[in-house]
């Protein structure tokens, strides 16, 4: 599902009206702003919020130098484009680190927000630049909430430190400082506990934790597909904690957006992470204007290609073509390509980060990343000798492989094909080809 699907739907269509306009009259603006207006308020944004938006682009839109400009209609969407930066917090906000380690992070939000896993993707993202992190389990009543911990960070090879049978999270926070200090950790995350509702037993706790630790940083973790209910847990945690920075989660479950729209205009506090899905890479720093971009289906080309050099290996990029250059592509090597892709995350929200490229459009084309799987169990169902030369690939084979992949003969023949329609395609790019590069032709991905 694309980040804010309904929401960036309805947005859409309305500014691909305007887009081309020679003439924008007050009335126009008016038409549009009412579209908007009510796009946003459907989206479960804060009415208050709304209001002063729909005021701020209308004051801005109705002023002369739009009204008389050459393109008016790219003035508005410009100006449109503008405000929802400034909404969501104009520049992004990064976390910050200690003077002298470790850094401490508490991590607070009610329970089912995705705290757990927040916590986990967290010190993965940061471990990447370089920090040494360990994940502090300090949910003490929810059961197997500290397991739930200890399983992440077993998945991504960090060190979780709790105290089984320790009912004292303040006791534990209070060690685990001490343990990151003697053991040379230079980040703590604390997973803290969380109730289904704000309560003064649970704010009382987490006031005593923040005394006894003085984290450098408190985020609250958000989950996005509240709405309403998201701003009213900010302004109640910050009001009784001091909120540092916001995490929204869930993301790419929200067709709505409301919460991530509203909950920096109203609490003052900026969102500094989104969680985009369920592995434990899906997390992004927070950039208003690259989030504001992907709403209006202006793409998000710097975040792409940010994917791209996390998931791609330089090394293996040159092999590769080196190989692309000498007609060197074997199915092993377009195995690896999979891995790769796949490592940029679900491949319809990757589509979304490509300029023009509109939610309707992206809901309407079916990546069934199920069949990446079967793709990549027919593959490695072949010999090494077969991979290399598929064209030794004969009837009594293609059964064997189609058995042991758990796939169909017409699958495997269907793949065979679509690599050898790959292989002439290089060739033809390579310049190979006598008649010369002409394109992609009938070419399909085989998934």
């Amino acid at each position: 599902m694309a980040i804010f699907e309904g929401l960036s739907g309805k947005l859409q269509d309305t500014i691909k009206r305007f887009r081309g306009k020679g003439r924008v009259t007050e009335k126009d603006v008016k038409e549009m702003m009412r579209e908007i207006k009510l796009a946003l308020l459907e989206a479960d944004v804060n009415y208050k919020v709304v209001r002063s938006f729909i005021n701020s682009v209308s004051e801005r839109a109705a002023g002369q130098e739009v009204l008389e400009s050459l393109t008016p209609g790219q003035q508005v969407i410009k100006i449109v484009h503008e405000e929802l930066i400034e909404l969501l917090g104009k520049v992004p906000s990064k976390v910050t680190f200690a003077s002298r380690p470790p850094t401490v992070y508490m991590m607070v939000g009610l329970q089912g927000s995705g705290k757990t896993t927040t916590s986990g993707k967290l010190a993965n993202l940061l471990r990447k630049q370089g920090k040494n992190p360990l994940l502090v389990a300090c949910d003490v009543y929810r059961p197997a909430a500290i397991k739930q911990l200890q399983v992440v960070g077993n998945q991504l090879d960090i060190p979780v430190f709790a105290i089984e049978g320790n009912n004292d999270p303040v006791d534990i926070a209070r060690k685990a400082i001490d343990h990151a200090g003697s053991k040379l950790y230079d980040l703590v995350i604390i997973d803290t506990a969380g109730r289904l509702h704000i309560d003064e037993e649970l704010m009382e706790e987490l006031e005593n934790i923040k005394n006894a630790v003085h984290p450098h940083e408190i985020l609250l973790v958000i989950d996005s597909m509240t709405g309403q209910d998201a701003v009213n847990v900010a302004e109640n945690f910050n009001s009784k904690l001091g909120v540092d920075g916001i995490v929204l989660t869930k993301l790419d479950g929200d067709t709505r957006g409301g919460a991530a729209l509203s909950v920096k205009a109203v609490t003052g506090k900026p969102v500094k992470f989104a969680a985009t899905g369920e592995k434990l890479n899906d997390i992004e720093p927070f950039y208003p204007d690259r989030m504001a971009s992907r709403i209006l289906g202006m793409g998000d080309v710097l975040s792409l290609i940010e994917k791209a050099q996390e998931a791609f290996d330089e090394k293996k990029a040159l092999e590769m073509e080196k190989k692309l250059r000498t007609q060197q592509f074997t199915l092993d090597d377009f195995l690896d390509q999979l891995e790769q892709l796949k490592k940029m995350g679900p491949l319809n929200q990757v589509l979304g980060m490509l300029p023009g490229m509109n939610s309707k459009a992206l809901r309407n084309i079916e990546v069934d990343e199920k069949k990446f799987v079967r793709v990549e169990a027919i593959i490695k169902s072949m010999t090494l000798k077969e991979r290399r030369d598929p064209a030794i690939i004969n009837g009594s084979r293609r059964k064997r492989i189609a058995a042991g992949s758990g796939t169909s003969i017409q699958e495997v023949n269907s793949l065979l094909k679509q690599f050898e329609e790959m292989r002439k395609m290089i060739k033809m790019m390579t310049g190979v080809g006598k008649k010369g590069a002409r394109g992609l032709g009938k070419f399909r991905m085989p998934f």
